[in-house]
This record gives structure tokens, C-alpha cells and sequence, in this order.
């Protein structure tokens, strides 16, 4: 007579959790029609005469909301416990009330529609995956306890590995989501460093067959993320800071592609990357020159003024590069912001030549402390120098065209003139 094992301890915790989980969403569901049948039931204290159409409209509306309740209590129960192909019935059901409302993207996420969402995302089965991917968008629309509760349940140890195989359809879902949930990422104690998501965006930056929509989701994820110091430091040592000086070439991308490089350079990780790039600077030179981008314009001279702040041989590089009359035009024809740090750095090189002179190479200043804050008295100074270089320049042109047309002459009388009138045209 054989004796009867024992349920082996695997088994019984297995049937346990099944049980709990069960018991679990039963009550949830419980609740949620406890609070449906007590809006039902509730009346006003007062009887209100209501026009007839306002009757019809309200019973329509609690017609509505009867059925999409009836319909997501269904849902639910299948995306908890069905088959595959029950689940995938109940998720298109899910997206498709999400879209509709917020209240009840919230009751959804209340009722634990999230985990398994979440779990659907790492299946091998690409349209299985897809769906997910779109139902989870909808539900982080509009609510920053939806997409913590996405970070929560482990959305971005989910991301495929294999990046290959998708198609810039599945791409771009990909980086919309990552888009959605990056300011809860942001927020929260993420570290960037233990997770997918910087290669998964570099990918997707990378690659030739994104689309520009793509590439700015992964942009503005990136921002978000790089506003964490701590976070800016892991993306410095990633190999983004080349992938983003690539696009700030791209008119449609260059501005938050530079706002990045902002956010990296205040750390030395950044900076010390920057620095040993090939393209810096001559790529933010190029984009100093954009008369039409005049944030492009702002963003390079910041980056530009803080690689030059306390390294000489990164102004070296900048004077052999052509920088002095770039920032000359942007001292007199840009923004407000953007002449106040292109003055800031021709400061930095006057400075630096009179050092080079030698205490017996001509009248000397005093020097001007060299840092990033810009004070009245220093843009006061800069203009002074503008003003006498821009004098100049103009006396040296008219003189010039002057002795072309009249052949060579006295030039006393155009020179009181430049000198008089030059300043009046000066943009400040």
C-alpha cells in the first residue's frame, strides 16, 4: 500500500499566491462597484424641474458609465486571469477606454492594470509587446501616479535587448513612452546607471532609420534625465556627449541637443568629455553663426564660455578655430543673453593677450577677475572695447573704399565722421 506524499513546498506557495492574487483583485473589484451602486443610489435633497433634454443626456450618461464599468470589470478579470488570447482582447478594451478619460485611467490603475501590462511588455511576441507599449502610453497621459507606478513595477528591465528588430513604428512608441515616464524618473531616487534606458535611447539617437519625431522623444527624455546631477554624470561617460554634437549639426534637433551638452558641462565628467571631443569646438562655433536660431546661438556660447573659463588651452583651440569674429557679430547682432557671454569670452581673451604682453608692452589694466557670473562693470568694459574695435573697423573700411573711388586724399574729415557716428549705431 503505497503512502500518499506530501505537497511539495514550491507547490503550496505557488497556490498561495494564485489565491491571494485572486482574493486580491475580487476585492478591489468589490470596492469599485460598492462606490457605483452608492453614486446610483444617491438623490438630491431637492427636486429641480430639468428640461427634458437635460434628462435624456444625464441617462444616457449613466448608461455610459454603467457600461464602460461593466466592460472594464470584464476587462480586468481577463488581463488577471485569462488566456493570451483573452488578455490581448481585454488590453485593446483597456487602451480604448483609457483614451476617453482620466478619472478612469486612474480607477484602471487603482485596480492593478499596470503589473501585468508591464510583464506583457518584456513578451517575445512583437505585437503582443506593441499592444502594451500603447495601452501604457494612454494610461501615463495626464497622470504622474500611472507612470510611477509603470518605474515601480520594473517597466525598464522590460525593454528588449535585441533593439535591431524593431521598426521605426515600434521606436517610435518606445521613445514616447520612455518620453511619458521621464519625468517620474527625474523625480524619483532612479539611478540611470543600473538600467536599459541609456543604451536603448542611444540606439535609437543613432540609428538612420528613426525618424526626427524619434530622435526628439529620446531628446527630451534625455533633458529630463540630465537635469539630475547625478544623472549627468553617468550620461557624460556614456557616449552621448559625441552622438549629441552630431545633432546639434540638425536645425530640427540642435536646440535640445545643446541644452544637454549645458546640463553635462557643469559637471567635470562632462566637461573633461567635451574637451577631448574632435568637434569641439568647431561644431559650436558653426552653430554661433546661426543668425536664425538665436537659442542655438545662446546654449553654444554658454557651452563655449564655461570650456573657456578656466582652461587656456581650450581658448587656444577656440582663437585657432576662428572663434574672436564670430563672437564679435554675436556681440553686436545677438540676443541680450547671447552678447553678454560672447563679451564674456572676448573679455577672457583680451585678458589673456595682456598677460602675454608683459608689464613693459604698453599701457596695461587692471585685470578682470575671470569667472562665469556676468557683473555691470564688466559688460561696461566690453562695450568700451566693442565700440573702439567696431570704430576702427569702420574708419579702416570707408577709408579704404574712399581711396578706391577718389584715389588716395586726405581722409581727416571721413575719419571725424566714423568716429562721431559709429557709436550711434551700436546695438546697445
Amino acid at each position: 500500500m503505497s503512502v500518499p506524499q506530501a505537497p511539495k513546498r514550491s507547490d503550496s506557495l505557488t497556490s498561495w499566491f494564485f489565491t491571494y492574487t485572486k482574493l486580491r483583485f475580487f476585492s478591489r473589484m468589490r470596492r469599485f462597484l460598492h462606490l457605483k451602486a452608492a453614486k446610483k443610489q444617491y438623490k438630491p435633497p431637492e427636486k429641480v424641474e430639468k428640461p427634458v433634454d437635460t434628462d435624456i443626456r444625464a441617462e444616457a450618461s449613466m448608461r455610459e458609465e454603467s457600461d464602460w464599468g461593466v466592460t472594464l470589470q470584464r476587462s480586468v478579470k481577463r488581463l488577471h486571469f485569462g488566456s493570451w488570447e483573452e488578455k490581448e482582447v481585454a488590453v485593446e478594451d483597456i487602451k480604448r477606454l483609457a483614451k476617453e478619460d482620466l478619472k478612469r485611467r486612474k480607477t484602471m490603475a487603482e485596480l492593478g492594470v499596470i503589473p501585468p501590462l508591464v510583464a506583457m511588455v518584456g513578451s517575445e511576441v512583437v505585437a503582443r509587446q506593441r499592444l502594451a507599449v500603447q495601452t501604457l502610453i494612454e494610461l501615463a497621459n495626464g497622470s504622474f501616479t500611472n507612470k510611477a507606478l509603470m518605474v515601480e513595477a520594473g517597466i525598464l528591465s522590460k525593454l528588449p535587448e535585441n533593439k535591431a528588430v524593431l521598426g521605426e513604428p515600434d521606436m517610435q512608441e518606445f521613445a514616447q513612452l520612455l518620453l511619458s515616464i521621464s519625468a517620474a524618473l527625474a523625480d524619483s531616487q532612479f539611478s540611470v546607471s543600473s538600467s536599459r534606458i541609456i543604451p536603448f535611447i542611444i540606439h535609437f539617437l543613432d540609428s538612420s532609420s528613426s525618424s526626427i519625431q524619434t530622435k526628439d522623444s529620446c531628446l527630451t527624455t534625455l533633458y529630463n534625465l540630465s537635469s539630475v546631477l547625478d544623472n549627468a554624470t553617468t550620461l557624460a561617460t556614456s557616449g552621448v556627449v559625441n552622438i549629441l554634437l552630431r545633432l546639434s549639426s540638425l536645425k530640427e534637433a540642435s536646440e535640445k541637443a545643446l541644452a544637454i551638452l549645458g546640463n553635462l558641462a557643469v559637471t567635470l565628467t562632462g566637461e573633461k568629455a567635451l574637451e577631448s571631443d574632435q568637434m569641439v569646438p568647431d561644431r559650436l562655433i558653426e552653430v554661433m553663426t546661426w543668425d536664425d536660431r538665436p537659442k542655438c546661438q545662446e546654449l553654444s556660447a554658454y557651452i563655449l564660455m564655461i570650456l573657456a573659463h578656466r582652461s587656456s588651452l581650450q581658448r587656444q583651440k577656440m582663437a585657432k578655430a576662428g572663434i574672436v569674429p564670430v563672437l564679435l557679430e554675436v556681440a553686436l547682432l545677438g540676443t541680450p543673453l547671447a552678447q553678454k557671454r560672447a563679451l564674456k569670452i572676448l573679455q577672457w581673451f583680451k585678458n589673456e593677450r595682456q598677460m602675454k604682453m608683459g608689464p613693459h608692452s604698453g599701457p596695461q589694466v587692471g585685470r578682470i577677475s575671470i569667472g562665469s557670473p556676468v557683473n555691470p562693470r564688466e559688460v561696461d568694459q566690453g562695450k568700451k572695447l566693442m565700440m573702439k574695435i567696431v570704430k576702427q573697423s569702420l574708419y579702416k573700411n570707408m577709408e579704404t573704399i574712399t581711396r578706391r573711388a577718389n584715389g588716395e586724399g586726405d581722409s581727416s574729415k571721413l575719419k571725424s565722421l566714423v568716429i562721431s557716428s559709429s557709436s550711434k549705431s551700436l546695438p546697445y
